[in-house]
């Protein structure tokens, strides 16, 4: 009878999380939609003034100046998005206008890290994404993916390095990429070096897993599979028909990365469906997908191989939105913490590992990973921490931590849940605007190898 209740119970968890997750889903998509047309509706009636009409003329000195600062790229997170994608939808909710030189990649939303850490590279440089001969193989999907006729910063080498900043999965996104150049793993650019990286930020990054990609459905066991019924299990059967559904507007729209394993019925047809829905094939079968990598095990595996490099700038902010009381961690708001978020925040506070499977990690306790933001662990997202811990310092104001020393994680802790700031910058306030400024002027201001750079408005006259 208990464990009748007990799967009553479980099943209620999942039909809710399913439904807030969907309709969650559908508020962004049909915002993004109500956007354009409002837009496309104001355009037709308000044809808008042009720089001559006003008379006015500009100037090149201000471009060039601009075009002299390395550019700040925004890596987006799981289910993320890029420019381009979702119509004007900003995933970092309008941060990117904050600044002249920012760069927003569309990276896949549900793609492995490898993955996205390949195409972020070509992105930038330009060419054909190369997945790799060897890794492509393994995975079953095409080596080669989308062509970048013209990269977006092709200039890009030791000498014009870039900042990034990482929200969630973003994070070890840049991570690996930063490895990758260090390896010389990109054919035809035997040159480059971790150096090419000036500074990474994460925002409620992803370092070390998250003990949710559990209760969403990865087996703790390995940390690669899934159960049977799980939230995960649904969404992989609606990102498999989405994708072999493959209507070119709607993919236009939103995309979750996976046309390098030529999933479109015009390509597997419908047996190819069946197979992959089955779990004989696709990324779901080869384990080539994002949560695999967000499990503690998963991100232990590739942090095995990720260094943190002695002239590379380090700054992370981890989210929680939890607290004690009378010893127990509990969610330390209803109204502000996201609805999607709430019921994960209030689980994963209670997390408690399997007692009948060996714990990831030597030294693990329940205890360090109940803080959290609904999607996150707050001890994952400070700084990489397992299986080694890489040098850190934590820092409760900015000035702690002037001037900056390259080759530590700096880290602050932040109130605030998973997506308090992307997408909608309304939820956030004050906060929104003194987080983002402050990377950017760190950025601009405080992180360099050379000499300080000249800002355009600092520019001699």
């Amino acid at each position: 009878m208990i464990r009748w209740w007990i799967c009553m119970l479980q099943l209620t968890e999942l039909f809710v999380s399913s439904v807030v997750h969907l309709l969650y889903g559908l508020y962004i998509f049909s915002t993004a939609v109500a956007g354009d047309l409002s837009q496309a509706w104001s355009e037709g009636f308000f044809k808008p003034v042009s720089k001559e009409d006003r008379g006015t003329t500009t100037t090149t000195t201000k471009t060039t100046n601009f075009d002299d600062l390395p550019p700040i790229v925004l890596i987006h997170g799981i289910f993320g998005f890029g420019k381009g994608r979702l119509g004007g939808l900003s995933y970092f909710a309008g941060a990117e206008k904050k600044d002249e030189r920012v760069l927003v990649p569309d990276l896949g939303s549900l793609t492995s890290i490898y993955d996205r850490a390949r195409e972020l590279f070509y992105y930038l440089k330009g060419g054909q994404v190369d997945y790799g001969e060897e890794h492509s193989k393994a995975c079953g999907h095409s080596q080669f993916g989308r062509i970048y006729e013209q990269g977006h910063y092709p200039q890009w080498d030791e000498d014009h390095p870039i900042h990034f900043v990482g929200h969630s999965a973003g994070a070890q996104v840049v991570r690996l990429l930063q490895q990758m150049l260090a390896d010389k793993a990109f054919k035809g650019y035997e040159n480059s070096s971790e150096n090419w990286v000036l500074s990474i930020t994460s925002l409620s990054g992803a370092f070390n897993g998250t003990t949710r990609a559990y209760f969403d459905g990865m087996q703790p066991e390995d940390g690669k599979t899934l159960k049977p019924i799980c939230l995960l299990q649904l969404c992989r059967v609606g990102v498999i028909i989405y994708d072999w559904l493959d209507i070119p507007w709607l993919k236009a729209y939103y995309n979750f990365g996976f046309d390098h394993f030529n999933m479109s019925r015009k390509k597997m047809g419908f047996w190819g469906l069946v197979g992959c829905l089955l779990g004989n094939a696709g990324p779901f079968a080869s384990g080539d997908w994002i949560l695999p990598d967000l499990t503690i095990q998963g991100s232990m595996q590739l942090n095995h191989h990720l260094q943190t490099f002695p002239d590379t700038y380090y700054f992370s902010y981890a989210t929680k939105r939890t607290r004690k009381i009378m010893g127990k961690t509990v969610p330390s708001s209803i109204l502000g913490i996201h609805p999607m978020l709430f019921i994960r925040v209030l689980q994963m506070s209670q997390w408690r590992h399997p007692p009948d499977i060996p714990p990831p990690y030597k030294g693990y306790r329940d205890e360090d990973w109940e803080d959290n933001d609904g999607a996150l662990n707050t001890i994952s997202m400070t700084h990489p921490r397992l299986p080694i811990e890489h040098p850190n310092r934590f820092v409760q104001n900015d000035s702690e931590c002037q001037p900056l020393q390259p080759g530590i994680w700096y880290y602050k802790l932040v109130e605030g849940d998973h997506i308090l700031f992307i997408v909608n910058r309304e939820r956030a306030g004050v906060q929104f605007d003194l987080l983002y400024d402050s990377i950017f002027e760190r950025c601009r201001k405080q992180v360099f190898r050379k000499s300080p750079q000249t800002l355009p408005n600092e520019a001699h006259h």
